[in-house]
């Protein structure tokens, strides 16, 4: 059970978002339409920062980067590296469990056309703040895409200038822990090939050889 500094499903801090889902749910009853919490090992040594929760992906099925094209490439390559049980995310009783990962958002509500506001980012940036502080020493976190990557920084505390975004670069994060960027597993990165899987596994290499200093597992 995630403390509600970490997550908190009944935020409305951000009525924009707030009216958004509730807009989303009338239209599609089905669907969870509600904050998105975050999902894998809660003693993870590796903590994956996304944008925020796709319309059908995540928004639909309750859990990060599961049901739309997003997830595809991530947990194949979750699998390949042996933080998943299985390749694929398909809903949230399909018996995935990922095993030194977790998956967290920087938004953690859908937010129209796939963007959020400076403010939003900022007003959900203390949820991300208070779960870096659960991650053990020498952790890793990766962030996929800028704004993740900025977001991180925000929640450490740390000027935007102290670190540039650049696929598969490593940074230093105050208190031992390191930060990993890489290109989002987005439709569009990968299928403009901005992203491809060898790129990504390059990733998923550098912090295995980040880990495995102090253990992975």
């Amino acid at each position: 059970m995630l403390s509600t500094q970490i997550f908190n499903q009944n935020c409305t801090d951000c009525p924009r978002l707030s009216s958004f889902l509730a807009q989303v749910k009338q239209k599609y009853p089905d669907y969870h339409a509600l904050p998105v919490a975050p999902f894998g090992d809660e003693n993870a040594r590796l903590l994956i920062v996304g944008l925020a929760p796709g319309m059908h992906g995540a928004n639909a099925t309750g859990r990060p980067f599961t049901g739309d094209y997003a997830g595809l490439l991530l947990y194949e390559t979750l699998y390949e590296f042996g933080y998943s049980n299985q390749p694929d995310a398909l809903a949230i009783d399909d018996g995935l469990v990922l095993k030194n990962a977790r998956i967290s958002n920087a938004v953690k509500c859908l937010p129209p056309e796939n963007k959020p506001t400076g403010d939003e980012i900022n007003q959900c940036n203390h949820f991300l703040a208070a779960e870096l502080k659960t991650l053990p020493e020498k952790a890793v976190v990766l962030a996929l895409g800028n704004i993740a990557h900025q977001a991180v920084l925000k929640a450490c505390g740390m000027k935007l200038s102290s670190a540039k975004f650049g696929h598969n670069l490593s940074h230093c994060l105050p208190d031992g822990r390191y930060l990993v960027d890489s290109y989002h597993t987005s439709r569009y990165n990968i299928q403009t090939k901005r992203l491809t899987k060898q790129m990504f596994s390059e990733v998923f290499k550098q912090i295995d050889s980040l880990l495995s200093a102090v253990g992975r597992f």
